[in-house]
């Protein structure tokens, strides 16, 4: 059985990988960059979501306005966290939420046909003064998935969810300090 709150994440040694959706114009500058780039904002906080399920649910499998591409981000695992261990939850004192330069919060894990299950995946919002960090430190690559986004959503729409699984990305506990034990709710 799954724990309720488990950061779950395609991960190796050195780096993790999370997800995030953005229009056209951002992910095509980004990805001809090699990292982020304008039109990306460097003036407001960024979500991202080790759970690709999540990101697929959100985005509506690259559906939504403005959501049509999917990134796989693979940044550094110290990156990570050192961003978690700036993190507060967005359920705690909201005079401490609003100095955070991370926000973390946690949502229901999806199902690849989006029902809400009984265990969270975390969000984590980097703020625009840490965004620089993330974008030009933290980030190893960029891979657009896009296109294995779209077919495994066909899959799953034409009652082939189990082909549709093999696209996905393996995920698994990742393995969290305890000093950074503080972004888990009890």
């Amino acid at each position: 059985m799954t724990p309720p709150y488990q950061i779950r994440a395609d991960y190796d040694a050195r780096t993790i990988v999370v997800y995030q959706a953005y229009s056209p114009a951002i992910a095509d500058a980004a990805l001809r960059a090699g990292r982020f780039v304008a039109p990306f904002s460097f003036h407001r906080m960024t979500w991202i979501k080790p759970s690709f399920l999540w990101l697929m649910h959100r985005s509506n499998w690259a559906r939504k306005p403005a959501q049509e591409r999917v990134l796989a981000v693979r940044m550094t695992r110290e990156g990570w966290e050192e961003a978690l261990s700036q993190a507060v939850l967005t359920t705690a004192d909201p005079a401490a939420v609003a100095q955070a330069a991370v926000h973390v919060q946690w949502d229901p894990e999806r199902s690849s046909r989006g029902a809400a299950l009984n265990h969270y995946s975390i969000q984590v919002g980097i703020g625009r003064n840490l965004i620089r960090t993330f974008t030009d430190d933290w980030i190893v690559s960029l891979t657009d998935l896009t296109p294995q986004v779209r077919k495994a959503s066909t899959l799953i729409k034409t009652g082939r969810a189990t082909k549709a699984q093999r696209l996905f990305p393996a995920e698994r506990a990742y393995p969290m300090p305890q000093t950074l034990e503080n972004v888990v709710p009890r």
